[in-house]
């Protein structure tokens, strides 16, 4: 019996038509032909504020969707999280979704709280990251260190336990020929059927 996986979809464009679309839908489509249990999160088509202050951010309380990508999130063992680089970074919408969603008391330990309970409470769940960009992969992992993903990585989703993280960059999406993008939607679907 596989763990369900969840896709975050964290283009900020609600039409779907987007190259990191088509990569969820094969990861899916593949995922789903293995057996496995797959939800797919679209953070465009989630209406949320963005946090402003320390204690809406500790104590504020999420919204309905914000509570479901959680409860998803929390039975999952394996997470895809799918974005376009934006200005060297995730969008902002997606920023704003890890903000809600990853909260104290679901994420991680809430300050000042006590017991033997784990401080990272998405320990034992895997993830893969897909960065879509305009400029060479190559470029963005050596000349800019790939320092937004690294963020994403360390800073949101090891601090929470979850790991190990594997990569896909695609780089010169916009520009990328046909049978370039049928190549990187055959390896979604076989990311998806092995669950990695």
């Amino acid at each position: 019996m596989f763990e369900p996986i969840v896709i975050i979809q964290g283009n900020p464009d609600p039409q779907r038509t987007h190259f990191g679309h088509a990569l969820a839908a094969a990861y899916a489509r593949g995922a789903r032909a293995a057996g496995r249990e797959v939800s797919v999160i679209d953070v465009a088509r989630i209406d949320f504020p963005l946090l402003r202050t320390k204690e809406d951010f500790e104590q504020g309380e999420p919204l309905p969707a914000i509570h479901e990508a959680q409860r998803l999130i929390g039975r999952a063992g394996h997470l895809v999280i799918i974005y376009p680089l934006w200005l060297g970074a995730m969008p902002a919408l997606l920023k704003g979704f890890f903000e809600q969603v990853f909260r104290p008391g679901f994420a991680f330990a809430a300050p000042g709280s006590s017991g033997t309970g784990s401080r990272r409470k998405l320990k034992g769940r895997t993830a893969r990251i897909v960065v879509t960009m305009g400029m060479p992969a190559l470029v963005y992992r050596w000349y800019f260190r790939a320092h937004s993903l690294k963020n994403l990585e360390r800073n949101v989703l090891g601090f929470c336990g979850i790991g190990p993280i594997s990569e896909s960059l695609i780089g010169h999406v916009d520009a990328e020929k046909k049978s370039g993008r049928e190549k990187w939607l055959k390896r979604m679907d076989a990311f998806g059927r092995e669950g990695v």
